[in-house]
């Protein structure tokens, strides 16, 4: 250890560890200013790895001000890397500084920070453009030696992550000789993540510390029925609480908010051995969870059930099991998950998996033979969003007066914006001055002026004030908070839950939330007031956008699994037997082909396309295909999606040559154009990119609007401009966003131009094995034409699937 200080290497020997290769690695690119991408498995130490080139610099040269800048795409991680880094500096006795910046920072410590900086600041990229727009940034951040992004793979293929690049580039814009160190443990393309860290055309350097040990994954074996549909997973809740019962602390991940409070619940149900189990996730109160946190952290607890907001980073070795609840999703995600458990580089991790139904177990085998055989799913990283450029431009004003080339300029330092046409900069710029052609004449949109040196500056201090309090990309639904009552009126917030669901409520109802069931009294200054009660059918909160999507990588490989029998022996017994039952009736899907059946059903006809692309492609899909079937006099009803497929329901029976003429690629010119502009979807798209851009706003004042407000103006102004100003930049960006988050469009002409004229049509007197999941999903979508007299009523998912397998398994055996 002869590259380390004698405090380094003294702290070293006492916890019984040595500077691995990649950390000498590591202090070398530091030594030569090489911006750096370290990717380690997590329990490698690539936190240390990360900060250690910073801790001995202020060692070796003391100084007052900024050094180090650490950027998390969590509040939560920033308080766990604290905790885990101000340790280890005081044991070593250091004089360095560390201090947190968050939404949850004080205020008074948010004003003394800037004034007078730690020498390392651990923030979210939201906090750092916050402070980036106060005329104090250049004196702050001018002698900034390094930037450390954790997670970098999380933040960088997403609007945040285009948000993150933008203050990459005023921090070089600012004092260009920073380094940049991005910490991630799955990466499966790491050339163009160091591309999206780096310097604009200067790539970061990439070093890859390999995994020692591969985790142990396995499907959950259970006696229980596996459902045909569904994704809550509830039907192993016997089995999953037998697991947390052997293991010594068990974190359970979830894909969405309200899986959690179900499984939760269910677990508190069938608890009898009283085990302490939490629940964790981001509706939930920031006391709560820090609570959660810190019991975690002192080994207080045998189980978590999460959602996303524990994957990424925080790190308590005592958790020696991962169950993944419901369909991985992604390779690269489940990785993630599974590493929180045996945080050490020697040990594997130990992960169990726990499909919501039987195509989720398909999924779950596929992610395990990615696992095993090292493959990981690459997420694209796309061109810089448009919506967030003149927030940007206002942050840029808001911290000092500019020309518009000075700006456009320090835009193209951001990777994502390298390739920004000047003429499509000028047009944004635009409206962030006044909102353009149209809404110039309003007062209200007119942001920035001419100063008396020919600079442009905020127009007054109301726009400063509304930009700093709505900085950010992430638009979530409205919301109300959740006061858990002791008597009237009076008692402790517990989180919050999304409007819509609140407006379904009526006293009495009784819905669960932050662990247990609380029956709603009603709606007072913006609180859900609730009390304590108990219920045996509660209400679960849904939360909008709670569906991760398929990764493509996966999607694939579930397609691969079917076309290889030899493998489904990993496959529970329930499951190879449904896709035995399958071959014999019908056909098991070709990865080089669609195949789509076509049988009768209860007064209906069934189309049913297997696509393998998500739900959004398929949404998407089942929209246009319905569309041209209208037109064609097919009489669609309604259609219905999962990830793996899409059920069309209709009056007529479609041919194999109608098909054909169905699923090409030219249903995305006419039907596609008429259904955007239709749809209440483009709305739904404008709403989010008048909120990032700055048009409109959710908070003012401290006081935040209701979502209902929020829409009712950007409908009115969407409407305005459609009419009056229909080249209006703002349409534009629009139009793009819904085709990349909401349509999925490129991976839908994928799909059609991939599989043009390359479909097995089976025609079958019955529903096949594979399509009882997609049928019967109980969220459909109902067609408004001429075949509605004949809706189809909803079923019980169990039974329904249950009579479906009877009458093909009695058809097999008459054959």
């Amino acid at each position: 250890m002869k590259c380390l200080p004698k405090p380094f290497q003294k702290w070293f020997t006492q916890q019984k560890w040595q500077l691995r290769d990649y950390q000498a690695s590591m202090l070398e690119f530091a030594q030569a200013k090489q911006s750096t991408l370290l990717i380690a498995p997590t329990g490698a130490g690539k936190t240390l790895s990360g900060f250690l080139p910073s801790l001995i610099d202020l060692y070796e040269h003391p100084r007052q001000g900024l050094h180090t800048l650490y950027i998390s795409p969590l509040k939560a991680l920033t308080h766990d890397i604290q905790r885990n880094l101000v340790v280890p500096v005081e044991e070593m006795g250091l004089a360095i500084t560390i201090e947190t910046r968050t939404g949850d920072t004080p205020a008074h410590k948010r004003t003394r920070q800037r004034k007078k900086p730690p020498n390392i600041l651990l923030t979210t990229p939201e906090s750092l453009m916050l402070l980036l727009s106060y005329a104090d940034a250049d004196k702050m951040f001018g002698k900034l030696q390094t930037v450390i992004i954790d997670e970098a793979h999380s933040i960088a293929p997403s609007k945040r992550g285009d948000f993150t690049s933008l203050a990459l580039a005023r921090l070089a814009s600012i004092n260009p000789d920073f380094m940049r160190i991005g910490l991630s443990a799955t990466v499966a393309d790491p050339a163009l993540l160091a591309a999206w860290l780096g310097p604009t055309g200067t790539p970061a350097q990439v070093h890859i510390c390999e995994q020692l040990t591969k985790p142990t994954v396995e499907l959950l074996e259970t006696e229980a029925h596996i459902p045909f549909g569904g994704h809550m997973a509830t039907y192993a809740i016997n089995d999953i609480y037998d697991k947390i019962q052997t293991a010594k602390t068990s974190l359970i991940f979830v894909n969405t908010r309200a899986q959690a409070e179900l499984i939760f619940q269910n677990l508190w149900e069938k608890n009898t051995l009283g085990l302490p189990i939490a629940i964790y996730h981001g509706a939930l109160s920031r006391e709560q969870r820090h609570k959660t946190e810190n019991m975690m952290a002192q080994g207080l607890i045998r189980a978590v059930v999460s959602t996303s907001a524990l994957e990424l980073g925080i790190d308590w070795g005592n958790v020696d099991l991962v169950l993944q609840v419901g369909a991985p999703k992604g390779v690269s995600r489940l990785l993630q998950r599974i590493g929180r458990s045996n945080h050490t580089l020697d040990t594997p991790s130990q992960a169990m998996l726990v499909p919501g139904n039987r195509f989720e177990a398909l999924e779950a085998l596929s992610a395990m033979h990615a696992i095993e055989h090292g493959q990981m799913d690459a997420e694209p990283i796309y061109p810089g969003a448009l919506d967030i450029l003149p927030q940007f431009i206002v942050n840029c004003v808001c911290a000092k007066p500019a020309l518009p080339d000075e700006i456009y300029e320090i835009c193209l330092l951001a990777t994502p914006y390298s390739g920004l046409e000047k003429e499509i900069f000028n047009q944004l710029w635009q409206f962030t001055i006044d909102g353009g052609y149209t809404l110039s004449h309003y007062d209200r949109f007119h942001r920035l002026v001419l100063n008396e040196d020919g600079l442009y500056e905020p127009a007054n201090r109301r726009v400063i004030m509304r930009h700093r309090q709505n900085i950010g990309v992430i638009v979530e639904a409205g919301r109300l908070k959740v006061k858990r009552l002791r008597r009237a009126h009076s008692g402790k917030i517990v989180g919050e839950i999304e409007e819509y669901f609140a407006q379904q409520l009526v006293p009495g109802d009784t819905f669960l939330f932050a662990g247990e069931v609380l029956q709603f009294d009603g709606i007072k200054d913006m609180c859900v007031e609730a009390y304590p009660a108990k219920a045996k059918e509660p209400k679960i909160p849904s939360f909008v956008g709670g569906n991760m999507p398929l990764s493509s990588f996966l999607a694939d490989a579930v397609r691969q699994l079917l076309n290889e029998p030899k493998r489904w022996a990993g496959l529970p017994m329930q499951v190879k037997e449904w896709l035995e039952c399958q071959r014999e009736f019908s056909h098991i899907p070709s990865p080089k082909r669609v195949m789509i059946e076509h049988f009768p059903y209860r007064q209906a006809q069934y189309s049913l396309i297997y696509t393998f692309e998500g739900r959004s492609a398929n949404q998407t899909l089942g929209m246009l295909i319905t569309k041209r079937m209208e037109k064609l006099g097919l009489q669609p009803l309604s259609f219905s999606i999962t990830d793996y497929g899409l059920s069309i329901c209709s009056l007529k029976a479609i041919s194999e040559q109608q098909m054909l003429a169905l699923f090409h690629p030219d249903i995305l010119g006419d039907e596609l154009e008429d259904w955007m502009l239709s749809s209440p979807m483009l709305k739904r798209s404008f709403r989010h990119v008048a909120m990032v851009s700055g048009l409109t706003e959710q908070t003012y004042h401290g006081t935040r609007k209701t979502m209902k407000q929020v829409t009712f103006s950007t409908d009115l102004i969407y409407d305005t401009l459609r009419e009056h100003d229909p080249d209006h930049i703002l349409l534009k960006v629009t139009r793009e966003d819904a085709e990349r988050e909401l349509l999925d469009l490129q991976r839908l002409a994928g799909l059609l131009i991939r599989y043009v004229d390359k479909i097995d049509f089976v025609e079958l007197p019955k529903v096949s094995p594979m399509a009882i999941p997609i049928v019967l999903n109980v969220r459909s979508e109902v067609i408004k034409g001429s075949g509605q007299q004949a809706l189809l009523e909803q079923a019980s998912l169990y039974d329904e699937a249950q009579t479906m397998m009877a009458e093909v398994r009695a058809l097999l055996s008459s054959e």
